[in-house]
C-alpha cells in the first residue's frame, strides 16, 4: 500500500487577520520556519519517506525543505497541489470581502459547493486537480510513503476524496499550519489514520505563551 503523508505549509503572513491568499507567493514568518523544523523531526522520527513532492509555491517549498534534509530525500514541486485560485479575491482580507460582496462570502461559508470565485476556481476545479495527483502517485509509489506538503484548500479536497466525503463537507476538515494527516491505500482500499495532528508543534506554543 502507497502511505500519504499530507503536510499543510507553515504560518504565513494572512492567516491571522485572514486573508484569500491563494497564489500570492508569500514566504514563511519565523513561526512558520520553526512550524516546518519541528515537522521535520517529527517525520524523520516516526516515518521512512521515499518521496516528497511540493506545491510550487514558496512557503510549501520552504515548508519541504527541512522536511527533505533531515529524512534524507529529495523535494520536487507539482503544480496540482497549488492553492486554491481566488481570482479577483486574491489577498483581499476575510472582513473586505465580507464587506463587499457579502451574499457570495455566505455562499463560500455555508455552501462552498456552490460557489466560484469571480475570476478563479471553484472546489470543483480543486478536487480535479488533487485528484489527477493522487491517482499519480499511487501508479508511481506503489508500496512506498510520499509526503506533500500543500495548502489547505488542497488537503481539505484530497481528505474529502480519501474520506468518501461530499464537497458541502470542505468546513468540517481543519487543516492547521504544519499539521500532519496520514493515509493508507492502494487504490482499491484506503485507511485514514491521522488528520490534523499537530501535537509536533506544542513545544513551540509553549514557548509563545
Amino acid at each position: 500500500m502507497t502511505r500519504l503523508l499530507l503536510i499543510r505549509h507553515g504560518h504565513v503572513e494572512g492567516i491571522d487577520v485572514p486573508r484569500f491568499r491563494g497564489r500570492e507567493d508569500v514566504p514563511l514568518t519565523a513561526l512558520g520556519r520553526r512550524q516546518a523544523e519541528a515537522t521535520a523531526r517529527r517525520l524523520a522520527g516516526h516515518w521512512r519517506i521515499d518521496a516528497l513532492q511540493t506545491s510550487p509555491l514558496q512557503r510549501c517549498v520552504e515548508t519541504a525543505a527541512p522536511i527533505a534534509a533531515a529524512c534524507g530525500v529529495s523535494s520536487s514541486t507539482l503544480a496540482s497541489l497549488i492553492d486554491l485560485d481566488y481570482g479577483d479575491w486574491q489577498w483581499k482580507t476575510h472582513a473586505e470581502m465580507r464587506d463587499a460582496a457579502p451574499a457570495l462570502f455566505e455562499r463560500w461559508k455555508s455552501t462552498p459547493q456552490l460557489m466560484r470565485f469571480p475570476g478563479g476556481e471553484s472546489l470543483q476545479d480543486l478536487v480535479g486537480r488533487v485528484a489527477d495527483a493522487l491517482r499519480e502517485l499511487l501508479e508511481r509509489h506503489a508500496d512506498a510513503t510520499v509526503a506533500l506538503v500543500s495548502h489547505d484548500s488542497a488537503i481539505r479536497a484530497l481528505l474529502l476524496q480519501l474520506l468518501n466525503q461530499p464537497l458541502s463537507a470542505y468546513w468540517s476538515l481543519q487543516q492547521q499550519p504544519c499539521a500532519i494527516s496520514e493515509a493508507l491505500l492502494d487504490g482499491v482500499h484506503l485507511q485514514v489514520l491521522r488528520i490534523n495532528e499537530t501535537a509536533h508543534l506544542d513545544a513551540l506554543v509553549d514557548a509563545a505563551g
